[in-house]
């Protein structure tokens, strides 16, 4: 006997026992057929029609010698009317009486073969001629309860459980199922602009020699037979460049990116970006592509333009404001930043209240004005262009402002969701670029990039004008279906380890001499370990014992008084 099983999932363990004596499989292998869905039930409906359906057994309504219960398929839910004669036209009323009524319980897998009718409150329903158990559910679900006006009550809310067993989530939850596959929508909608323009998916390298392409700290891991560290991807930037420099015209792919950081409600460790490279284009042509981009997925995604995102209204209808990093800042702050040392930007970071500290550069300094000043006010989609060179080591020197670069980050809702570039094909200047952030890796910034010397060889045979863009597809779907955490948007996001709890000490009861048909039920009654009987004083635990065995009617000999305080003083 498991001691750490609740009453429920106990009955639901013997329903097994008694399912497989009944010769019912509470777990069948084969294959089950059906011929509709709910949903499909639901729009074409036709009275008396055959129908072969599995799902969820859900909300059962017993009522005699019939009873009622709801089916949930990945479509919705379809109700279910169960009578003793049609389940059991002979004189064995065992398959309704007993497993029907007593050995199906909320959340197992049934199959359900029957006519349609609609039931005198207008309800479609299946009339059970068959039920079939395709799968058990020996833990229940959590008792998520909507009354008749559509409130909800005992909501499995907690965040914490909610991410940690999604599984339950989608089950109960159904506004949950909906928020994943209108991402799936987005990223088919994305996939499909840009095939659409003739672009090439492709993969590339997840296990790196370099953590390349980014400014962030990696995850590293060890490749045994090469006897060499490898790092977890953090950007496929400069795998995708060299596929240009290898002749592809467009290429893209939706990536899997880790970086060693910290998470919080728009961070996750593990997260999906999408980048784009497409030769012969600046970024003045890319945010004209990336403003279409996005108004096209939300006409085909949403149907439309204008997105909810709490209390606000945001527009992804093109065009979309442009305004220079430069100007932004000093439209928040009144400070140029135009020509300023790394000394006067840290200067104005701490008399701004901005934390800083001595490993962060010029670069680093203005990005932390910015996001603490700037980034938070672009509501509606904008663009931040033009960079600081010290910013932006991958990307190409302003044409007519060398000490910028020709960049945007697209802002909506105040993040950062898409990043692009004119990108810098001199391979001079990018080793020159690469050499900066080897300084600043030297004064302890651990997020300053490597040198990649293979990809200034490749730049090295040449790589024509190139633009790339990558968008945040987390942030993009949070924004989306208003959702406000990117745990809400990943099915099982990064979450610290588990607490389990470690259970009842049965050994403890042992070695005191408890007798062992005794011992489950000491713990029942609320005692888990000798410590916590020893708390109590031995009246107390011989009152509470016996009160347990009187409640329950058990079959074993009572306890004395004597045996209790034998058992205390054993442990002592």
């Amino acid at each position: 006997m498991n001691l750490n099983l609740s009453p429920e999932e106990l009955v639901r363990r013997e329903a097994l026992d008694k399912l497989r004596n009944l010769g019912i499989d509470p777990f069948p292998a084969a294959e089950y057929t059906t011929s509709h869905t709910a949903s499909a039930i639901k729009a074409n409906y036709e009275e008396g029609v055959n129908v072969r359906v599995a799902g969820r057994f859900m909300n059962q309504r017993v009522m005699g010698k019939a009873s009622f219960a709801d089916l949930h398929d990945h479509t919705g839910k379809i109700q279910v009317y169960m009578n003793v004669d049609q389940l059991c036209p002979g004189e064995d009323k065992t398959f309704y009486n007993e497993v029907i009524k007593h050995l199906l319980h909320t959340g197992d897998f049934v199959g359900v073969e029957g006519t349609l009718f609609v039931t005198k409150m207008g309800e479609i329903t299946i009339n059970a001629q068959k039920v079939t158990i395709l799968a058990k559910a020996i833990r229940p679900l959590p008792a998520v309860k909507v009354d008749a006006d559509g409130v909800t009550h005992d909501a499995f809310a907690d965040p914490e459980l909610r991410y940690r067993m999604r599984y339950v989530d989608l089950v109960v939850n159904e506004k949950v199922k909906e928020t994943f596959i209108r991402r799936t929508k987005i990223v088919n909608e994305m996939r499909s602009f840009f095939n659409e323009r003739g672009y090439l998916e492709v993969d590339t390298p997840v296990l790196q020699p370099i953590p390349g392409g980014a400014a962030a700290r990696p995850f590293i891991t060890h490749h045994n037979a090469l006897d060499v560290p490898m790092y977890l991807r953090i950007a496929n930037e400069l795998y995708l460049k060299r596929l240009i420099v290898g002749g592809f015209h467009g290429v893209y792919e939706f990536s899997r990116n880790f970086r060693n950081e910290g998470m919080d409600r728009t961070h996750n460790p593990e997260f999906t970006v999408m980048e784009i490279y497409v030769a012969y284009k600046d970024y003045n042509w890319m945010m004209d592509f990336t403003e279409e981009m996005l108004e096209t997925i939300c006409m085909r995604a949403l149907g439309t333009t204008e997105v909810p995102v709490g209390n606000k209204s945001i527009n992804f209808k093109r065009p979309y404001r442009r305004v220079s990093m430069t100007q932004a800042i000093l439209e928040h702050t009144e400070f140029d930043i135009t020509g300023k040392s790394e000394d006067e930007l840290r200067t104005f970071c701490q008399s701004s209240g901005i934390e800083v500290n001595g490993t962060m550069g010029r670069g680093k300094l203005i990005d932390e004005i910015f996001g603490a000043t700037s980034e938070h006010k672009f509501i509606q989609p904008t663009f931040v262009t033009d960079y600081p060179v010290e910013m932006s080591p991958l990307c190409k020197r302003h044409r007519e402002h060398p000490e910028l670069t020709e960049r945007f980050e697209l802002m909506v809702n105040g993040k950062e969701i898409a990043n692009a570039y004119s990108e810098l094909n001199d391979p001079i200047d990018q080793l020159a670029r690469f050499e900066e952030q080897l300084s600043l890796m030297e004064r302890g910034d651990d997020e300053a990039m490597f040198i990649d010397h293979d990809f200034i060889r490749a730049l090295e045979y040449g790589m024509p004008p190139t633009s790339g863009m990558g968008i945040g597809v987390d942030r993009l779907v949070m924004l989306l279906t208003n959702n406000e955490t990117i745990q809400e948007v990943l099915f099982f996001p990064q979450m610290r380890p588990e607490k389990r709890e470690s259970g009842p000490d049965i050994k403890s009861f042992e070695i005191a001499g408890i007798p062992a048909d005794w011992i489950p039920h000491v713990i029942k009654a609320g005692f888990d370990s000798m410590v916590k009987m020893a708390e109590t004083k031995p009246t107390a635990v011989h009152q509470a014992l016996n009160g347990y065995r009187k409640k329950n009617k058990l079959d074993i000999p009572a306890i004395q008084l004597a045996d209790i305080e034998s058992w205390i003083s054993s442990n002592s």
